[in-house]
């Protein structure tokens, strides 16, 4: 999608931050007799996992080691062929059993919350947790779908014109996030 860059409303000192709190948000909430595993959803979600779960390592006196995987969600998108039945695990890189953990799920902008219900989808495909949590840098709103993140680096309205881009130096070479609109 081609793209134009209207502001910059994230630097990368900003983006730092928001994950910092993130995962303070996460472990104040998080029941230690549960294991915790952090599961990204490609692309950037998978690199904000990784992040995190670094974090999540230094905030606690004890070195702490969370597993983190990345989670391939295009064979459980509603806007895909409804007739295939085949649900591809693509990119999925998830080496560890989720069954019985607290898993937190990871991405960059929560908006319609398809993307979160179709990781739902694929994640019960992986085993059965015995929670699924929620952490986005970004939630612009306009809900389709029922959905909520319980972790939010920052909350952005938006118009529904209106896009959001969150770059990162994985996968971009810099990190920020930027409105625009659709050329």
């Amino acid at each position: 999608m081609e793209f134009r860059e209207k502001a910059k409303i994230v630097d990368k000192r900003t983006m730092n931050r928001m994950l910092t709190r993130i995962a303070h948000q996460i472990l104040e909430t998080h029941r230690y007799n549960i294991p915790i595993v952090l599961i990204g959803i490609e692309t950037r979600g998978g690199h904000l996992a990784r992040r995190l779960a670094d974090k999540l390592a230094n905030i606690e006196d004890e070195a702490v080691d969370i597993p983190c995987g990345t989670l391939d969600i295009t064979g459980y998108r509603d806007d895909r062929d409804l007739q295939a039945e085949n649900h591809d695990p693509g990119n999925t890189d998830v080496p560890f059993d989720i069954t019985g953990k607290e898993v937190v799920l990871v991405d960059d902008v929560l908006y319609t919350g398809r993307t979160v219900r179709a990781a739902l989808d694929a994640l019960a495909h992986l085993g059965r947790a015995e929670s699924v949590r929620l952490a986005v840098l970004v939630d612009r709103g306009h809900r389709e779908l029922p959905v909520n993140a319980d972790f939010v680096g920052r909350y952005v309205p938006t118009s529904q014109d209106e896009y959001l881009k969150v770059k990162m130096v994985e996968v971009d070479g810099v990190d920020m996030v930027v409105t625009g609109e659709k050329l």
